[in-house]
């Protein structure tokens, strides 16, 4: 898994027969000259298709590695693995065009380590007509859906999305981006400071929240738009924040900004909890977001009296979470069952996910 954020390779093995067990894992930096290639790519610019396919090379060596070296360090056995189940890099996520991609070329992958590998897995639910994402809440109710308390799982990488798991059984499963997640405030901090993340919204905490500044970015209409629905950087990115924060009458410190872009993330996720009035809720983070101790303790407040934790409590390290989702539409796919939940993303119906290059 390379996500939103683009802080790491994340790789997992793990084992769905006869239950669910987390078998290993292992993470990998991306490489700085990589990182800086994926950010230019994910607006538009001279030379992209050549610029493309050299990257789609050179991060499906890079995904291959990252599983030799799970593999190697855990002392497992090529043998052993049933598959590889590669989300690929996002560089365009355009829903409204019926349009996606994620690079990394699953053939290269199948050649490097000679396990099967599957990926494009977001291109089918689009081909029916959905938005191609979120794709983890059917993984999230196989996971952990309780049968007495309503639960919300709640995913903060580059982006934030959501899984509405109502413990009625005649209730839908529903999810979707809520919006920013970490990709404005690492945006941020990096123009400013150099840094690559806010570690526990420190510098977040010095600042104040920019009332107007939120105001503005809250009354983008993708908030309030009903879902099925999903997004990415080609809305929420520095320029479009720069825009909002340039068109203030007196420029607030970088800081009050940053504390402001926070507010903006655990806002837009708890307005959008609460607006499904669920009682005796659980909810729960994965993702990095969740280690933000700033941001969680804000979550805390806003959804009080509701109980907020993350999944370490539920026997999954939040860290892992939306890897092993991808290893689990692998074997859905393996298995001929479908890895959608058309509710979510608003497809015309379930389909298998992923086409499957053998190794």
């Amino acid at each position: 898994m390379s996500g939103t954020s683009l802080d790491s390779i994340d790789a997992v093995a793990v084992r769905f027969e006869p239950q669910f067990e987390l078998l290993a894992s292992h993470s990998e930096p991306i490489p700085p000259a990589v990182h800086a290639t994926i950010l230019a790519l994910l607006t538009p610019g001279d030379n992209e298709i050549e610029r493309l396919g050299r990257l789609d090379l050179e991060l499906a060596e890079l995904f291959a590695s990252a599983v030799n070296n799970l593999i190697s360090t855990h002392h497992l056995e090529q043998k052993q693995i049933a598959a590889i189940g590669s989300h690929g890099q996002t560089i365009r996520h355009r829903p409204e065009a019926n349009f996606t991609l994620q690079i990394g070329d699953p053939n290269l992958i199948a050649e490097r380590t000679g396990i099967t590998t599957i990926g494009d897995f977001r291109r089918r639910d689009m081909a029916a007509g959905g938005q191609g994402a979120p794709l983890v809440p059917a993984f999230h109710n196989a996971l952990f859906r309780h049968t007495t308390v309503n639960r919300v799982l709640v995913n903060i990488g580059g982006m934030a999305n959501l899984t509405i798991l109502e413990a009625a059984e005649d209730k839908p499963i529903r999810g979707y981006d809520t919006g920013p997640g970490n990709v404005l405030m690492d945006s941020w901090i990096m123009q400013h400071k150099h840094e690559s993340y806010d570690r526990d919204g420190r510098w977040a905490a010095r600042g104040k929240i920019v009332p107007q500044l939120l105001q503005q970015m809250l009354a983008l209409p993708y908030f309030n738009e009903p879902a099925p629905k999903s997004t990415g950087r080609e809305q929420f990115n520095l320029q479009w924040l720069e825009q909002k924060v340039n068109a203030l009458a007196v420029s607030p410190p970088p800081e009050d900004v940053q504390a402001t872009l926070l507010e903006l993330t655990a806002v837009s996720i708890a307005g959008a909890i609460k607006s499904h009035q669920l009682s005796d809720l659980q909810v729960f983070l994965c993702g990095g977001g969740s280690h933000n101790s700033l941001l969680k303790a804000r979550l805390t407040e806003l959804l009080e009296p509701h109980y907020l934790s993350t999944t370490a409590e539920l026997n999954l390290d939040p860290d892992w979470v939306e890897a092993a989702a991808f290893a689990w539409l692998a074997y859905r796919t393996l298995n001929q069952l479908s890895g959608n939940i058309p509710d979510v993303t608003g497809a015309a119906g379930y389909r298998p996910l992923g086409a499957i290059y053998r190794g």
